[in-house]
């Protein structure tokens, strides 16, 4: 879940720095894919009432200037009480991010009222749409209780929440559930910071968790959506993965690769790795590992991905960075290529995408933004004053990932 906070000054590119990386392609076809890394901040704020978190982009082709690429990127308040978030703020940028708007709550992305209960929609992800040109917006419906508990109060209260958003007029659509298959097994289904895809025909994979009750170990499926342009419709799910290990399994996040499905998988204890032909039925869950056969080390933490028409990569935080001194580990936040066949980390492609400053990096967001470019957005979590004595500022990160040849994936 998520925060936010009152923007105190817009400063762009308040941090900077380049890293380069290459790794051989599995077919040997051409040159190695290589990539730079630029870091930029497009906002910070530590006022202590409340950080802004969760940011995440989508790409949208010929809305920028001079019908170049623009970008929306969603992120909320945390308010300082464990998964306690606002409605949802956005920004654009028209230029690449070299200038940005200033952070928007729209009525139609606040929270609602039901009696004496907030309702928001937090953990979430948007993505392109390119058949309407619309940006669509998946995250978790929350109840949340005067002193920002989550509620269980009414039958599915955990559910999931979309929002439509139109480039042309900046607009977008107030919050609708939904439509989830008439399972008890549904009475929790959650899409929340987990990546979703657009098939070529136009319709929807969206990774869920799912369970009974919040108290029960969560499972993982993928559900099948139709959208119309300005609704999903739920078609059909594949099979159900779980894992009964302390909360079970949750925060899926899916991507397609030389021509297969993978989802990667959040658990308390390790991350897992699952693979598809059909991005509906998964193969048995795998734990993540590098390619000598240890294990990753990401635990209890989302990872995401980011995928090149030459590459698959995975995004994570991880133990054994001497970051002992982190929350669960969770920064510096790192980038690796995968081997697809495998399903294993290759150790020797690691780099660090965003260094650790103190504060946490586990709430992050991955995305194409162009043929040239994907990015990967992340807030610090800034917990205590030690935090603030090693260095973090409350800054917004957005890590762009600069290709050496075009991602032909890319929409």
């Amino acid at each position: 879940m998520i925060p936010a906070i009152p923007l105190a000054a817009l400063s762009l590119a308040c941090l900077f720095f380049i890293a380069t990386t290459s790794s051989a392609d599995p077919d040997d076809q051409g040159p190695a894919l290589d990539y730079e890394i630029k870091l930029e901040t497009p906002l910070e704020y530590d006022g202590r009432d409340f950080l802004w978190f969760h940011p995440r982009v989508a790409g949208i082709p010929g809305a920028g200037e001079n019908a170049g690429h623009a970008a929306v990127m969603t992120f909320q308040k945390h308010l300082y009480t464990s998964d306690h978030y606002s409605g949802l703020y956005f920004m654009r940028t028209d230029d690449m991010g070299k200038t940005w708007t200033e952070p928007e709550l729209q009525p139609a992305l606040d929270w609602t009222r039901d009696g004496d209960v907030d309702i928001a929609v937090a953990d979430v992800t948007p993505g392109y749409h390119p058949q309407s040109g619309k940006v669509i917006a998946l995250g978790a419906q929350v109840r949340y209780s005067a002193t920002g508990q989550q509620l269980e109060d009414v039958p599915r209260a955990h559910q999931t929440a979309f929002s439509v958003y139109d480039p042309a007029t900046n607009q977008w659509t107030p919050w609708e559930r939904l439509e989830m298959p008439d399972e008890p097994d549904f009475n929790v289904a959650r899409n929340a910071c987990a990546q979703w895809l657009v098939k070529p025909d136009g319709s929807l994979l969206v990774p869920l968790y799912h369970g009974t009750s919040a108290s029960t170990p969560a499972k993982v499926t993928v559900a099948l959506y139709e959208f119309d342009g300005t609704r999903p419709k739920y078609v059909t799910r594949g099979n159900t993965l779980e894992h009964n290990e302390v909360r079970g399994l949750c925060e899926p996040s899916i991507t397609f690769f030389g021509g297969k499905y993978y989802l990667t998988i959040r658990n308390d204890l390790r991350g897992y790795v699952a693979v598809s032909d059909d991005g509906l039925q998964f193969s048995d869950i795998k734990p993540w590992t590098f390619d000598d056969g240890s294990e990753l080390g990401s635990y209890n933490t989302q990872q995401h991905w980011v995928t090149h028409s030459d590459g698959l990569f995975l995004v994570y935080t991880r133990r054994g960075a001497n970051n002992d001194h982190m929350m669960r580990h969770r920064a510096p936040l790192f980038i690796a290529r995968v081997d697809p066949e495998a399903l294993q980390v290759i150790r020797a492609t690691e780099r660090v995408l965003i260094p650790e400053r103190g504060a946490t990096l586990g709430n992050f967001g991955a995305a194409e933004v162009s043929p040239e470019e994907s990015w990967v957005t992340v807030s610090e979590g800034i917990w205590s004053d030690e935090a603030r004595r090693r260095g973090a500022t409350g800054a917004t990160f957005v890590a762009r990932i600069i290709w050496s040849r075009p991602n032909r994936a890319a929409r």
